[in-house]
């Protein structure tokens, strides 16, 4: 933008110029010279010169006033935006603070987080910038590079740093060099059993192994009768957003109508939930389905108990098979088709157990990342186990059980968190034998909010050691084989559920850290980058649309590590939150265009069941109410993870201290891991809420 000339200004620069003209022109200078020489009085000169002088002079000082005036506006208005940015800034920090300490104070509060771990991992925190301070003043008087001799005449301060390396190199670095050892040897044989569990992958896909069913329901001519009852289970608690979604695809499943009973187990303490899931259950019965709506009046022991009070119906002893889903799988109309089939001629076999699928893999970070690790569990573990094993846990959902295996074993028990879990390891000390089927996929939803995850890590981390816990005797006692023996206690449950989080968060989150200050402690590189970064790109295999993932995932796996073995711990030693259950958020990720296909799809089977629908109650409907309900809830908001902030500021003061040492891998994978643990802290992955 241009400025406004002055004009005031150029008038009197050219009276100026014109004034100055005239007193250098040659007639007037001859005029001057011939009055010089009539010997003039010599003050006439000066007063002409003297006039000339002093109307410039004011006119001068009447543009420097003008002059100041400006400047001291400009002044007041540099004081005035100064004044605005500070109050602006204080009132940004304590805005940030006050939201900082709200959100601190709900995450606590959702939690009952006062945990022992938190208060640990914050006096850690205080120890660690403390010794910071102490080496950066080393640093810079050159003690770092040579130790101040207490027998010289130094100041306290040097004498106190000559006696902190002494007490850390004799009593401090030995027992953390033998700690680091230990979690050394844990991670090596972890390692192992991880490369074991590719090698048998590779094994199978090699000579193509996998369980062949003895007879085909698709073969035409078969009769209803020779279809065997099933009962279809699904078990829910206040699932709004996904209930249609399972209901919907059980319901058009592809099996004889009088050979299928479906069982909504609703534990909703929602009313308006329940009024939905109620709707919904008699607009399939009004289409022919066999389908039962059951809410309980006591809601004890959670999903366990959900599935014990509908197990104790007096109907079911007519039913010789049971379909579990959650309230978020859409198992294909085909599934009962491709799985009971492999019960034909098996009498020892109690399960059938499908992968999952996920219909939100690439909706963000945390989902893909969540995508590789639940494609090896399934492609690698389920699959392994199953074929060489014939044992492996239960995933609670998309799997089919004989009920004569679930009465022997006990049946559901309310005792953990994990009734999966411990459903199957009874079954297996009672010589039950398991099927993996990785061809048959169920989609299901994974968890968009770190918030989500963590609660739902926590209880797949703390009930196993419950579990483990309750039932050791019992495997010591059990009528199986040694081998079984040291299967499920060696590697089932010490070396996957308890040695993994152990070693994953001492040696990562607190060993490695610690040797930035105790340098007579070390870690090899090849511990800290090379080994993790092999197994990183062995875990991805299943998933090799996942390679550009491989970093992240890494860095999150070892995040996570906090969360799992906080988990690992409430359940060892049976802490308060070790039997907290929250069922896992789902957000119904089912766009219009799936609801679209799963009418097309369903149209024929409910033709040849002499079923029709009508517009009035299509899945769009369903859709629109519960956008709208979306839009009508409450704001979401991040929040803000205590432990892994502290953990964040930990990993980032040790990168500092390594930065002193010149220590590159070791710098590179602090800084990076403290950032992720920063990213994760705040709530910077996963759904992005306001």
């Amino acid at each position: 933008m241009s400025r406004t000339p002055n004009y005031e200004f150029q008038e009197w620069w050219n009276k100026q110029r014109e004034k100055n003209n005239n007193n250098f022109d040659p007639l007037n200078d001859a005029k001057l010279d011939h009055s010089h020489s009539a010997s003039p009085p010599p003050f006439t000169a000066l007063d002409v010169d003297f006039s000339s002088s002093s109307s410039s002079s004011v006119a001068s000082k009447k543009e420097r006033s003008r002059s100041a005036r400006q400047l001291s506006w400009v002044c007041l208005l540099k004081c005035q935006q100064l004044a605005a940015s500070l109050g602006w800034l204080y009132g940004g920090v304590f805005h940030l603070a006050r939201t900082a300490h709200r959100r601190i104070a709900d995450s606590a509060s959702l939690r009952g987080d006062s945990s022992r771990l938190y208060r640990a991992i914050r006096v850690f925190l205080v120890v660690v910038i403390v010794l910071l301070g102490f080496e950066l003043v080393a640093y810079f008087k050159g003690w770092h590079f040579r130790r101040p001799d207490p027998s010289d005449v130094l100041g306290m301060l040097a004498v106190a740093y000559a006696v902190w390396v002494d007490v850390r190199a004799r009593y401090l670095s030995p027992p953390l060099q033998s700690l680091a050892n230990l979690c050394t040897i844990l991670f090596i044989v972890q390692t192992v059993d991880r490369v074991v569990l590719i090698l048998g992958c590779f094994w199978i896909k090699f000579r193509r192994l996998k369980p062949v069913a003895s007879v085909d329901y698709d073969v035409v001519g078969i009769s209803a009768e020779d279809f065997p009852m099933v009962l279809v289970q699904i078990p829910m608690c206040n699932e709004r957003e996904v209930y249609h979604q399972s209901i919907g695809a059980v319901c058009i499943l592809d099996w004889p109508k009088e050979r299928m009973l479906v069982q909504i187990l609703d534990d909703s303490d929602e009313v308006d939930t329940q009024q939905l899931i109620k709707a919904e259950v008699h607009k399939w019965q009004q289409r022919g389905v066999r389908i039962i709506y059951r809410h309980r009046l006591l809601r004890t022991g959670y999903k366990a108990g959900n599935l014990k009070s509908a197990m104790g119906c007096d109907y079911v002893k007519d039913y010789e098979f049971v379909a579990i889903f959650d309230a978020d799988f859409q198992p294909t109309p085909d599934f009962l088709k491709k799985t009971v089939p492999y019960f034909k001629g098996r009498d020892d076999l109690a399960l059938v157990q499908a992968r999952w699928a996920f219909v939100n893999k690439d909706e963000n970070l945390l989902t893909r990342l969540q995508n590789i690790n639940l494609s090896f569990h399934f492609e690698v573990e389920q699959q392994v186990n199953g074929i060489f094993l014939n044992f492996f846990g239960f995933n609670g959902t998309a799997g089919v059980w004989r009920i004569k295996a679930l009465e022997e074993s006990g049946g559901w028990l309310e005792r953990t968190t994990v009734e999966d879990m411990d459903i199957a390891v009874r079954a297996h000390l009672c010589g039950w034998k398991f099927i993996f089927v990785n061809d048959v996929k169920c989609l299901c939803e994974l968890p968009e909010t770190y918030e989500a995850y963590k609660k739902q890590q926590h209880r797949w981390h703390s009930g196993p050691m419950q579990l483990f816990r309750l039932c050791f005797f019992d495997i010591l006692r059990s009528k199986v084989s040694w081998a079984k023996k040291f299967n499920l206690i060696f590697l089932f449950f010490l070396l996957r559920k308890l040695i993994l989080p152990f070693y994953s968060f001492t040696l990562f989150c607190i060993i490695l850290p610690l040797t930035m200050f105790l340098p007579e402690a070390e870690l090899p590189a090849w511990v800290v980058c090379y080994i993790p970064g092999a197994m990183s790109l062995l875990s991805v295999l299943p998933a090799p649309r996942s390679f550009p993932f491989i970093v992240p995932y890494l860095l999150f796996e070892n995040t996570m590590s906090v969360t799992k073995f906080n988990a690992m711990i409430s359940g060892l030693f049976r802490f308060g939150s070790s039997y907290e259950w929250v069922v896992t958020k789902k957000l119904g990720r089912s766009s219009e265009t799936d609801l679209v296909a799963f009418e097309k799809e369903s149209e024929p089977l409910m033709r040849s069941n002499s079923l029709h629908r009508s517009n009035s109650d299509s899945g769009l409907e369903e859709l629109s109410k519960l956008e709208l309900s979306k839009k009508t809830g409450k704001t979401k908001r991040n929040r803000l993870f205590r432990k892994e902030l502290c953990l964040a500021f930990i990993l980032l003061t040790a990168s500092v201290r390594s930065l002193l040492s010149a220590q590159g891998i070791h710098f590179y994978f602090l800084l990076f891991q403290g950032i992720s643990f920063l990213v994760v802290g705040l709530d910077l992955i996963g759904e992005q809420v306001s």
